[in-house]
């Protein structure tokens, strides 16, 4: 085996401490002992089982593994093929041959090293059948992709089949954690490297799921079309009162557009020093990224939105075109006003109270799309709750439902979507 992934040249990019390769070390190794070359084979069984916990991998392991670093490595020809698949050139000689390397690992037989080490991990490994277990406590977006591809690859009967299904599949869904996974975070950060965490089981929302607010959902959908069509497209800010939807949107047109390459960042006020380190990481991918910031405000002391004033728009570095930011607040205008910044009165340090607003307000003036998510009125109220009581089957009386909304609503924070979902929760709790 390791005689085979020392063939590899697009793909020899793989780390020391990769299963595969301390796999193919130890099965090369002559000088060990049949039990400590069993226990260190056991030690590396250990991790891709626990892979395989991780990414609810089934049936064939093996191959699911291999599989799994096919869709994740990210190297000059497979980040090529993300989105456009692959074209004429030299490279793709180079890319057949490590692709031969990863069909005869799809086909590799273990049968005589079990035989001479007494055991049966690799058999059964090609027929594993994983504990059900709640889709929490896995990616099941990843899963479902890795056991889909895998199954193709097990169909095919040359490394040119085996190309064609692996490039196929960069171009549908690229490669990496781009690739794989719609939404991510801010793990660690350092002066100039960030390095992005997955977020897993994101929400399975859909513009349909949000009862109302039809005008605010068309207008968000028509920016974002055109951002993922590649046309020009603006900045989103969704003001308005709290639990009307704004962050629910947002995850909903995530989910409806991640087949056509959008993903999401997620970013928190404090980590607005990494903008810069973050745009420079996705600038040159082939995806639409949204950096995402739920709950944007500021208060009168804090001055990170100069900063992000500049990243938005009139920095020196024009901000690429498969950026765009979507912010959420309950603020209008970001940031905290007081009345006398109204009052144009000079200042001691000579600036005029009327210049300080200004300033301020061109932070909101940065966004193209203002959209405004306000609280509804008492028959929107009971209609939401009608439409979600609908959608969750409940057969409770139409009057008697509203009544119980009503009185629910005025000690659980109002009328709004979120007040509405919680009472529907409150039902459901209820019924046996």
């Amino acid at each position: 085996m390791y005689e085979l992934i020392s063939n590899l040249i697009l793909y020899g990019n793989l780390p020391e401490d990769e299963i595969l390769v301390q796999l193919a070390k130890l099965l090369s190794d002559d000088e060990k002992s049949n039990h400590e070359l069993r226990q260190e084979i056991y030690g590396q069984i250990k991790r891709l089982l626990e892979l395989a916990t991780q990414y609810g991998f089934n049936d064939n392991l093996w191959h699911n593994y291999l599989t799994y670093l096919l869709m994740t490595n990210e190297n000059p020809f497979s980040m090529t093929c993300e989105k456009q698949g692959a074209r004429e050139g030299t490279v793709n000689h180079f890319a057949l041959n490590d692709f031969k390397v990863f069909y005869d690992l799809f086909h590799y037989d273990f049968r005589s090293i079990e035989k001479e080490l007494n055991i049966d991990c690799f058999s059964t490994l090609a027929d594993y059948q994983a504990l059900s277990k709640p889709e929490l406590m896995y990616n099941k977006n990843v899963s479902l992709k890795v056991q889909e591809l895998s199954k193709k690859l097990e169909e095919t009967k040359n490394e040119q089949e085996f190309f064609d299904v692996v490039t196929q599949f960069y171009k549908d869904y690229g490669v990496g954690m781009f690739g794989l996974n719609k939404a991510f975070r801010i793990a660690t950060s350092h002066e100039n490297y960030v390095e992005l965490k997955p977020i897993n089981n994101m929400d399975e929302v859909v513009l349909d799921d949000l009862v109302g607010y039809e005008i605010q959902k068309k207008k968000l959908l028509d920016n974002t079309v055109s951002f993922v069509e590649g046309r020009k497209a603006n900045n989103v800010l969704l003001y308005g009162d709290s639990g009307t939807g704004k962050s629910t949107s947002i995850k909903a047109i995530v989910n409806e557009f991640y087949d056509q390459g959008l993903r999401m960042i997620e970013i928190y006020k404090h980590q607005f020093k990494d903008l810069s380190n973050i745009i420079a990481m996705i600038k040159n991918r082939n995806y639409r990224f949204i950096i995402y910031m739920d709950d944007l405000s500021f208060e009168e002391f804090e001055i990170e939105y100069k900063f992000l004033k500049a990243v938005i728009e009139g920095g020196v570095e024009t901000k690429p075109e498969n950026i765009l930011i979507y912010a959420t607040s309950n603020r209008r205008h970001l940031i905290k006003e007081n009345w006398s910044d109204r009052n144009d009165v000079v200042q001691e340090n000579g600036m005029h109270q009327s210049d300080t607003m200004e300033e301020k307000l061109s932070l909101v003036n940065r966004f193209g799309v203002k959209i405004n998510y306000s609280k509804p009125m008492k028959k929107e109220f009971n209609h939401i709750v009608l439409e979600l009581a609908h959608k969750n089957n409940i057969e409770m009386d139409e009057k008697e439902l509203l009544l119980e909304a009503n009185k629910w609503e005025l000690s659980h924070g109002g009328t709004s979507g979120r007040t509405a979902q919680q009472f529907i929760n409150y039902i459901l709790g209820l019924e046996r």
